[in-house]
């Protein structure tokens, strides 16, 4: 059976297990949601959306400079000390710093874009989509389609995880949230990058970041 893009967002919303863990589960499970939603309790991914509610304020700020270039403090909290001190935990909050260095995200979630910053990337693919000879019936469409797109450049959650573009950070999120068993949560986090703001000759400090964790 064909696994649409629906069938993967309402298992998604019911269980609260990542994308790339719900179409897996109705593959295997050959679309049948009920079996997929057992599968993914089976595994233990479908806990992660219970815990989210719960109260994580212990953790861990991880400091990353990549070659005195680019440097990174990001906070990330969990329910106990205890879990701050678990090797598994403190590799995620490595992982999300790096990520964070290579990728360049602008905010954590989508929901802290401001609303005036989604309408003027709207108005600028509106007027890119018009200048490209786009029929005006369908300019509106390919507008929200590459907002999605925007989405995915600039929130930390869903990007495509550097070291596995298989998954969005989300998803990396959800896993570690099922396999430690306490709710985690991404807080805050600060870039800088040598000479940010000053105009300069181009250099991508981020794309040789990438290219070093993924070599």
């Amino acid at each position: 059976m064909a696994i649409t893009a629906g069938m993967v967002k309402d298992l998604r919303e019911r269980t609260g297990a990542g994308m790339m863990d719900c179409k897996k589960a109705l593959e295997e499970s050959n679309g049948d949601m009920d079996k997929a939603i057992e599968i993914l309790r089976e595994k233990g991914l479908a806990k992660a959306a219970k815990k989210a509610g719960r109260i994580a304020a212990e953790g861990l700020v991880e400091a990353y400079i990549h070659g005195g270039r680019i440097g990174v403090l990001v906070e990330v909290n969990s329910e106990t000390d205890f879990v701050a001190k678990n090797e598994e935990f403190k590799q995620f909050v490595k992982d999300v710093a790096m990520q964070i260095a290579a990728a360049n995200p602008l905010y954590i979630r989508r929901e802290e874009v401001p609303e005036e910053v989604i309408q003027k990337e709207r108005e600028i693919l509106r007027a890119q989509a018009l200048n490209e000879g786009k029929p005006e019936k369908i300019v509106d469409k390919m507008v929200e389609g590459r907002i999605e797109k925007f989405f995915k450049e600039v929130c930390l959650l869903e990007q495509a995880f550097i070291r596995d573009p298989e998954i969005t950070i989300q998803d990396l999120l959800n896993e570690k949230i099922a396999k430690i068993g306490e709710n985690l949560s991404i807080r805050r986090f600060v870039r800088y990058e040598v000479g940010e703001g000053i105009e300069k000759k181009e250099e991508n400090f981020a794309e040789e970041v990438a290219k070093q964790i993924n070599s």
